[in-house]
């Protein structure tokens, strides 16, 4: 337990740090399973714009130091190959 007057107030900065870091990785985990699901499914227009909706916000989350730029990075590839690969082939 915290015994300083600073290391009670950093418990409480903490506490809401992590609720709101935990808010943007839940969407942004739901904004990149609705682009995959819609590529499985096989709605081009609808994916491409799920798509792009995941990398604005994975980019976000970068900038913001939410997760890794390079983990955005990856993550944001995966997804265009998987985009690429669904409707090349396809159409």
């Amino acid at each position: 337990m915290a015994h300083t007057k600073s290391a009670k107030k950093s418990i409480g900065i903490i506490a809401e740090r992590r609720m709101k870091n935990r808010s943007i990785n839940r969407s942004l985990k739901t904004n990149v399973q609705k682009a995959e699901s819609l590529i499985d499914d096989g709605e081009q227009q609808l994916a491409e714009d799920a798509v792009l909706k995941a990398k604005v916000a994975l980019d976000k989350a970068a900038q913001k130091g939410i997760i890794h730029k390079k983990n955005a990075a990856h993550r944001k590839s995966n997804l265009m190959k998987r985009l690429n690969a669904a409707f090349k082939s396809g159409s």
